[in-house]
């Protein structure tokens, strides 16, 4: 058996715009479509007017933004009083524009490419998901989950 990206992306991925308000990618994460999979999105593909991805934003890195950052250099923050901070980090997070947030190192594949060759750059590189593009523009998403499924759930 031989499987291509197109055989198994998703087309019905969700997007968001880079100058939308995180806020909108919560709500829009929150409210992800099941895939039929059985699995949730948890992430947003982030693409411009023209429908070229530029990044991907997902619960993991609304939630590493919703910390100060000064946690990032070394503070534990067992450590930190954190009484009366929470509703602030929250705000200030909803009021951040995606492009602040999103990953923009993403890595992409063509209709073509064959699953394992897939695999192994998902494998290699610790990722959840992978960009399937062609001509520049985005035009599927492929889960790990759904490699899983797709080879295993005959």
């Amino acid at each position: 058996m031989q499987l291509f990206a197109r055989d198994i992306m998703t087309k019905n991925y969700d997007t968001i715009y880079m100058d939308e308000p995180v806020e909108k990618a919560i709500k829009k994460i929150l409210n992800a479509k099941v895939r039929p999979t059985g699995h949730k999105t948890v992430s947003l593909m982030v693409v411009d007017y023209d429908n070229g991805l530029v990044g991907t934003v997902s619960m993991y890195y609304i939630l590493y933004h919703l910390r100060p950052s000064y946690l990032n250099y070394g503070i534990d923050g067992s450590e930190l009083n954190w009484a009366g901070d929470l509703d602030e980090y929250i705000r200030a997070v909803k009021e951040k524009k995606v492009v602040q947030v999103m990953n923009d190192n993403v890595l992409s594949v063509p209709p073509d490419e064959p699953v394992m060759s897939i695999l192994d750059r998902i494998i290699k590189n610790q990722l959840r998901r992978i960009s399937v593009v062609d001509n520049g523009r985005l035009i599927g998403v492929i889960y790990m989950s759904d490699i899983f499924y797709h080879l295993f759930s005959e």
